[in-house]
């Protein structure tokens, strides 16, 4: 005995369309900025969470006159996520985990975006997210860029700025953070620390009860000039001007009086073997 199944196609009516609900997996968008740069980007629909860890991230490895490091961006040991070891404590998210259980780092919407001059000639890309929160952990060696950081000077808070060993603010090849003033002394720690003893940084933004929100602003970029690249303020205007080169950029929902940024942030663990590394 057999049977055959029969069926057909048939068009939705406009009432029955409009009912329907759903999300392309690629969306692009343009933006032309009047007499500036033309910007394409191409988000994917995708949420993704993880704990990953490398020895070495080394980029923009080029000669530049006046800079001692010799690359943009040099993080080694760097992770993003981490190892629960207190299963009462209230982690980023929230939430708490079991013993060894993992902390993901967690992304949501990845974008690539280019940018372009009124020629049509390609002057820079960036990858970065919608969304993302979780820890970043690593040996931050230098650092061109912004680290979005707090920083609360005797009851004065004020945002963290990235320096030269002299003390100097320079957002490319940093090697020290703090605040720069006629008393800012980084031979002496004062108002200035090394990029090193920062090891974890919360990425996110502070939901003000302990617990990070997720930031929109996380990503990285290459341009061969100055570019104004687009950040979520608020205002649907705000940019931020990256320099030639690479470019990190790292919103943190934390703040640090002049105390904890001298003495240093430990690193969350990141590994479940230790191999006397630091990072155990």
């Amino acid at each position: 005995m057999s049977s055959n199944a029969l069926a057909e196609l048939t068009p939705l009516a406009d009432e029955e369309m409009s009912e329907m609900t759903g999300q392309a997996m690629i969306a692009f968008d343009a933006v032309e900025v009047a007499g500036g740069n033309t910007y394409t980007r191409a988000t994917v629909g995708l949420t993704s969470e993880f704990q990953i860890n490398t020895d070495s991230v080394v980029l923009g490895e080029y000669a530049l006159a006046g800079a001692t490091p010799s690359s943009d961006v040099d993080i080694s040991r760097l992770s993003f996520g981490h190892i629960s070891t207190d299963a009462s404590k209230v982690q980023l998210d929230g939430n708490t985990y079991a013993l060894d259980d993992i902390v993901p780092f967690e992304t949501i919407d990845p974008y690539f975006e280019i940018s372009q001059d009124s020629t049509g000639e390609l002057t820079g890309f960036r990858v970065g997210f919608g969304r993302a929160r979780g820890t970043m952990s690593g040996n931050i060696g230098s650092l061109s860029g912004n680290i979005g950081l707090k920083l609360d000077d005797g009851g004065v808070i004020s945002d963290a700025q990235l320096l030269t060993s002299a003390g100097v603010a320079n957002s490319q090849r940093a090697t020290h953070i703090g605040l720069e003033s006629a008393t800012t002394d980084c031979a002496t720690l004062n108002k200035c620390a090394p990029l090193t003893n920062i090891k974890t940084l919360d990425v996110g933004t502070d939901n003000g009860n302990g617990t990070v929100g997720y930031t929109r602003d996380l990503f990285f970029s290459f341009q061969n000039q100055a570019t104004d690249w687009q950040v979520n303020d608020g205002t649907g205007t705000g940019t931020v001007t990256a320099n030639p080169g690479v470019y990190l950029n790292i919103p943190t929902s934390m703040t640090l009086d002049m105390t904890q940024l001298t003495s240093g942030v430990n690193r969350v663990r990141t590994e479940y073997i230790d191999r006397g590394v630091g990072v155990f």
